[in-house]
């Protein structure tokens, strides 16, 4: 097994490799760990080493801070990333796309749900986001929260700039890299857009929401011109398949034909149940995947409705539409 041991080395291993980009640490960096392990993506990574070769596919994984997936995969460097979308319009607001650039949402991946808001003091005269019009606002997302601010300008009449928010704002935007929560209680800003997941952050902090900028999950992108598109969709297609299995069971049971129409009901599966004719008269086994969320309810009213031997089997992973 050959590892990578000079920077020459690392620009040749990425040579007729897919390049798939992959959060480098934070919240979403376990759950994409774990998909690529359902997905049987193969590989290891050294330590300190920010690229790892997959073993069983022509694919070689970068970790790049989140932030930064969205602009390498734009500009066609990198071929697919898993990111916050809230990372990928924030490029987006910054960076808008062209004709060769940019990226394309493959797959929207459930995970580190999440809500850009705007919070204001909890206490304080401000409750509408309108109040903060020709304000002080501190933020990580600047693209985002120039472009919420220049539309409400627009609204309220006081500026006839671009509403994509790069023209100049009475409403003054200042960064902070991280803790913007604390900008209020130091007197830096008269309200914060940050990223809230509980919203326990906020609420510690003395801050109250008025207004939701986007709402934001894990998404799988790729550049709108990948090395190799069927490897992409091949990806694409297994992640795909961890995301379902994760989100259902595999229910079977017995029950009377005669009672079939009524269970069929109660589990009628992503496409159809399965159904199996049985060695004992009028009777079948009725196989179909059900939302694990409602399985104690289904196995409730199937008990209820007749049905007999009700099991219920994790899937591991899944093909289906």
């Amino acid at each position: 097994m050959n590892f990578i041991d000079s920077y020459s080395d690392y620009v040749a291993s990425l040579d007729g490799r897919l390049v798939f980009a992959i959060p480098k640490k934070g919240r979403l960096q376990q759950p994409t760990l774990d998909l690529l392990a359902g997905s049987d993506i193969q590989f290891r990574r050294e330590s300190r080493r920010d690229i790892a070769l997959v073993f069983n596919h022509d694919i070689a994984l970068v970790f790049l801070p989140a932030a930064d997936i969205p602009l390498f995969v734009a500009r066609g460097h990198v071929d697919l990333g898993i990111t916050g979308r809230d990372q990928v319009l924030e490029h987006e607001a910054v960076s808008p796309a062209g004709e060769n650039s940019g990226v394309v949402e493959v797959l929207d991946l459930g995970f580190g749900r999440c809500r850009l808001q705007v919070q204001v003091p909890a206490t304080g005269s401000i409750n509408e986001p309108k109040d903060l019009l020709g304000k002080n606002i501190v933020t990580s997302y600047d693209g985002l929260t120039r472009r919420y601010f220049a539309r409400l300008e627009a609204q309220e009449g006081l500026s006839n700039e671009d509403v994509s928010g790069h023209g100049q704002l009475k409403t003054k935007i200042d960064h902070a890299s991280g803790s913007v929560e604390t900008a209020c209680a130091l007197g830096v800003a008269d309200g914060i857009v940050d990223l809230v997941e509980s919203g326990e952050t906020m609420r510690v902090a003395g801050l109250k929401a008025i207004d939701t900028v986007i709402e934001s999950t894990a998404v799988l992108i790729k550049s709108k011109h990948p090395l190799n598109q069927r490897l992409v969709d091949l990806i694409a297609s297994r992640i795909s398949g961890v995301i379902t299995a994760q989100k259902y069971v595999l229910c079977q049971y017995n029950i009377e034909r005669s009672l079939l129409d009524t269970a069929s009901k109660i589990t009628p599966g992503k496409t159809a149940p399965t159904i199996t004719t049985l060695e004992k008269a009028e009777w079948v086994a009725v196989s179909a995947m059900v939302e694990s969320k409602r399985i104690a309810t289904v196995m409730d009213e199937l008990t209820a409705c007749g049905a007999t031997d009700v099991l219920v089997l994790k899937i591991e992973n899944t093909r289906t539409r």
